[in-house]
């Protein structure tokens, strides 16, 4: 059983639904990058997405834009990133982590290659957000083959004859994409939510994450409590973002401020109230 399998089988077993924090490789730099990844699960992460920077992320918002041009600009590359996940799982061999981006870095680095390196630092899910189920064959046998799960978008415009074709090969659990456009800009209401995911739940037996959109400890509570997890990715970025100095540089508080929205966050996913 893979990672993200064994986390959703526990968590299902626990009546619960799982949180999944964003942060971009290298955002601002590789030290707290690193520091804010190894925190996470302490802080309540059930699984783990890591955003691979590329230059032109056509479905991000400005938030996340803005947070690839800083890994960007700190030395981030494919290698790096991979180099991350390794350096995490010298200390956490549980937590799933999954690898969220564009096609385009993966066919310089190369498809097959690509896929035998993340899978010997650790990675458990790729989401590749501009590869068309169409095209999949060009990753998807090399991922399979690697135990790597292939994690597939769902948009609210995939209609019920579509969705066959999109979630073939897919494994680990559903993306729901819960907005039309770009990451960050605003949020599903509850009422469509409602509708969407029973949709999706006739046509996979997958676990469903809701993603885009969800920025607060209640809509991750909601999202969670819908489907089966709640992806925050943009709020933290934002936080991040807010805590750095006019060069753009961390500040002492960084990494907290972000591991304590992310515990805000777990909490109610968890049902729980903060303490002060």
């Amino acid at each position: 059983m893979s990672r993200i399998a064994a986390r959703f089988a526990a968590l299902r077993a626990q009546g619960r639904g799982a949180l999944i924090p964003f942060l971009e490789a290298y955002d601002p730099d590789p030290a707290t990058s690193m520091a804010i990844l190894r925190g996470m699960p302490g802080a309540g992460a059930d699984l783990i997405e890591i955003g691979m920077p590329f230059t032109d992320p056509m479905a991000d918002g400005p938030t996340v834009q803005a947070a690839g041009k800083r890994g960007l600009k700190a030395g981030v590359t494919l290698a790096r990133t991979l180099a991350m996940v390794r350096d995490f799982r010298t200390e956490d061999d549980t937590t799933p982590i999954v690898l969220m981006g564009y096609l385009n870095p993966i066919l310089s680095y190369g498809c097959e290659r690509f896929c035998t390196d993340a899978a010997a630092a650790g990675v458990d899910g790729l989401i590749i957000v501009d590869l068309p189920p169409e095209e999949a064959d060009m990753l998807l046998p090399f991922a399979n083959a690697r135990g790597i799960d292939f994690i597939r978008l769902v948009a609210p415009t995939t209609n019920d004859a579509r969705l066959p074709l999109v979630l073939k090969g897919s494994s680990g659990f559903v993306y729901y994409v819960a907005i039309t456009g770009i990451t960050g800009t605003r949020s599903a209401t509850t009422e469509h939510l409602m509708a969407e995911i029973p949709r999706l739940r006739r046509a996979t037996k997958l676990p469903i994450a809701i993603g885009f959109g969800v920025r607060t400890p209640e809509q991750a509570a909601e999202a969670a409590r819908i489907a089966d997890a709640a992806v925050v990715a943009s709020a933290l970025l934002d936080t991040l973002a807010g805590s750095l100095d006019a060069n753009g540089r961390a500040r002492a508080e960084t990494v907290r401020v972000v591991l304590d929205q992310v515990r805000a966050l777990a909490a109610a996913v968890r049902g729980r109230s903060v303490g002060p």
